[in-house]
């Protein structure tokens, strides 16, 4: 069982005590399976993405060995081209409910292995999962296209899906970070990646027309600030552009417009991407609007129909409370969450000199 004193940067003032937050963990830790796997909840099907989400917020809690578990599944799963399925049965590999490979849920696994090594210092760790995150990485920038985005997946089959999601391929962004600070840690040199970065970053920051529109979704709004493609002034105008359109005051942020739906992954995810551009008073206030959501027993619904006052879907996901703990862990102090997701210490690659 979580001990207070492993959780003390997950207790935030109108958001979590220590009791609630060691409530929360050991909500997700009830979660994952033997073999390390975390699925949405138990029943319910994996996806490497969210998997890495919920790994993160074990080790912000001090969990490192049940996030170590996390990793070495995804180790232990990976095919040969690098890649993972997009989800699993309850974490199952041999039931793979969707067999295209989402880039964005490979690239993950580097975000969370850069925490796992900042949180630990586990060198053995890092050893095992670096030719992990290297597959990983040389899998999503065979889907990199000519204008510095990443296109969204490969289907079953192995065709490329060329298109580009904003969200996605800001994540990428970050994830590719991580791993030049993973190369950058191990005197490995990378220069393609850093080539890579630095046409992403410049795609998400100014060239829209390169993405699929998906402007009615809450993740295309925040993600190029959450990802840290847009920092200063330039993120502030972003968030500020969509803060209307989005923001439910007292509820909680919309996932997509015009639907009267709030959601707490949404909503934790852009009071991290505040606290990194700054603005913890707003983040702060995020979190304690969506403690709404959360459940008996510690976890989180994953979202709210405020028309009909319906919590829905009736779930309660370990990503999405996840995600609210490392946004505390982020308002925390918490060091390995606040180098991941603050940015100012990952490399920024090599930025292109023209268009």
């Amino acid at each position: 069982m979580t001990s207070p004193e492993r959780t003390e940067r997950l207790v935030l003032p109108g958001v979590l005590t220590a009791e609630q937050a060691v409530e929360t963990v050991a909500g997700i830790a009830a979660v994952q399976r033997d073999d390390g796997a975390i699925p949405w909840f138990r029943g319910h099907h994996l996806d490497p993405w969210d998997h890495v989400e919920a790994a993160m917020a074990l080790d912000a809690a001090g969990e490192h060995e049940r996030a170590e578990a996390a990793y070495h599944w995804l180790a232990d799963h990976q095919l040969p081209d690098g890649s993972w399925y997009a989800a699993y049965a309850d974490g199952d590999a041999a039931r793979a409910t969707d067999r295209g490979k989402e880039s964005n849920f490979c690239a993950y696994v580097a975000v969370g292995v850069w925490h796992h090594y900042l949180s630990t210092g586990d060198d053995a760790f890092l050893e095992r999962m670096w030719p992990v995150t290297v597959a990983a990485m040389e899998f999503v920038l065979r889907l990199q296209q000519p204008g510095g985005q990443i296109g969204w997946k490969r289907e079953a089959d192995g065709t490329p899906v060329t298109d580009a999601l904003l969200t996605g391929s800001s994540s990428v962004y970050q994830s590719l970070r991580c791993a030049l600070a993973l190369a950058e840690h191990r005197e490995e040199p990378q220069p393609d990646w850093e080539l890579a970065v630095g046409w992403l970053g410049h795609a998400v920051r100014h060239h829209p027309e390169r993405f699929l529109d998906k402007g009615r979704y809450s993740m295309d709004w925040y993600y190029p600030v959450l990802g840290g493609a847009l920092r200063g002034p330039a993120a502030k105008e972003r968030i500020e552009e969509g803060w209307e359109r989005f923001v439910v005051p007292g509820l909680g942020v919309r996932c997509v417009l015009p639907n009267p739906w709030v959601t707490g992954g949404e909503s934790a995810e852009l009071a991290l991407a505040l606290w990194a551009m700054g603005e913890s008073d707003r983040a702060l206030d995020i979190l304690k609007w969506i403690q709404h959501l959360r459940a008996e027993g510690g976890m989180y619904w994953t979202g709210y129909v405020f028309e009909d006052d319906a919590m829905w879907p009736r779930e309660q996901t370990s990503w999405t409370a996840g995600s609210l703990l490392l946004a505390v862990a982020a308002l925390g102090g918490d060091e390995a969450t606040v180098q991941v997701f603050g940015g100012d210490s990952l490399p920024a690659g090599l930025s292109p000199d023209c268009c």
